[in-house]
């Protein structure tokens, strides 16, 4: 039996949720909370195996509230929010920072053609997620460092080669690893970088605001047509198949969803095998699924440079756990590993960038 928390100011969101979630007979809601304080108490008394977490209350918020348990008493937070409120929004990517592993929106009233999907989604989440193993959050300042490996150690001495495009493919847990890895990139860095993350629909762009916001990056949606340029990160729109070019232009089309899903991984990987072979570097991290495991296999084959998350950071290793098993990743690292191995790649390489051959990530 999985043994939820449901926290949430509305009574009315709060009736709605347990309903759902109690339809499923291996769940069991053992707490109702108003706000995040509320939620801090209970967990101290009493340990759930998953907490949905709204973000916008009175008293405590959601972010706060999150930030407080994973400090403590770390437990599985799924933050369910509203995708059409900015506020929520915004509020909902800083209780990730602080530790939420996934983020859904809140399902619709009954009578809604899409309430039984929403409805699904929750259940399903909820259930994958008491399934993740948490640890405490240490306070940034207190966090040890991470032993290095043998396979780290090797990777942090990558030989460089000339790389045109970085391929990123991410799913559950993705956004904090997104936000990691792209922080660890220099600001300068010398190739366009082309994402997939798999995220309920609404949240893109707030995503990206929070990204370019904490990362130092440039990061924005794609356009379809626009040329490619380094120093530029890129995220496939929501309900987008999205591909790129040997011209450096992305995309975008409407094309069958892949493994379930639009956008793919699997899509964005396979174009650039296509297109680049060897002069692409690709990286599959945490999620449910294998999403872009077979297709990181064809572009190891085709030359290019594949990394997969390990297991330890992964908050779902589908994905990459299926790549490393076909023996599609060179490499598999944590992600500030990732970081640095993708800097020594490129760090010396020589030769026209991206597709367009423009050196200016502010064009």
């Amino acid at each position: 039996m999985i043994n939820v928390l449901i926290v949430d100011d509305s009574e009315v969101a709060r009736m709605s949720l347990q309903h759902i979630l109690e339809s499923d007979p291996e769940i069991r809601v053992i707490g109702i909370a108003e706000n995040g304080a509320e939620a801090v108490k209970f967990v101290e008394r009493q340990r759930p195996d998953v907490i949905t977490m709204d973000v916008n209350m009175p008293k405590m918020n959601g972010h706060e509230a999150t930030r407080r348990i994973m400090e403590t008493t770390p437990v599985p937070i799924v933050v369910v929010s509203a995708s059409y409120d900015k506020n929520d929004v915004k509020h909902s990517f800083m209780a990730v920072e602080a530790g939420a592993v996934a983020i859904i929106e809140k399902p619709y009233g009954l009578e809604h053609p899409e309430h039984q999907e929403a409805a699904r989604i929750l259940i399903n989440t909820v259930k994958l997620m008491s399934e993740v193993k948490m640890v405490r959050r240490w306070i940034k300042a207190e966090r040890p460092g991470p032993a290095v490996t043998a396979p780290e150690a090797h990777a942090e001495r990558m030989v460089s080669k000339k790389i045109n495009i970085v391929a990123i493919g991410a799913s559950t847990g993705g956004p904090l690893v997104l936000q990691t890895l792209l922080a660890g990139l220099d600001k300068n860095f010398p190739a366009p970088v082309a994402v997939v993350q798999h995220i309920a629909h609404g949240f893109l762009d707030g995503m990206v605001t929070w990204l370019n916001q904490t990362t130092g990056q440039k990061v924005r949606v794609a356009v379809d047509g626009e040329h490619l340029l380094h120093g530029n990160v890129y995220f496939a729109p929501d309900d987008f198949q999205m591909g790129i070019e040997k011209s450096g232009i992305v995309r975008l089309s409407k094309a069958m969803p892949e493994n379930g899903i639009r956008p793919s991984v699997s899509y964005l990987f396979r174009s650039v095998a296509e297109a680049y072979g060897c002069e692409a570097a690709a990286v599959l991290l945490t999620g449910m699924g294998k999403d872009g495991a077979e297709e990181l296999k064809l572009l190891k084959d085709a030359g290019a440079v594949t990394i997969a998350q390990d297991m330890e950071s992964s908050v779902v290793y589908g994905m990459p756990g299926e790549a490393v098993r076909i023996g599609g990743a060179s490499y598999v690292l944590p992600p500030e590993k990732i970081s640095k191995a993708l800097g020594n790649l490129l760090g010396h390489a020589g030769g026209p960038r991206a597709g367009n051959g423009v050196n200016n990530a502010d064009s």
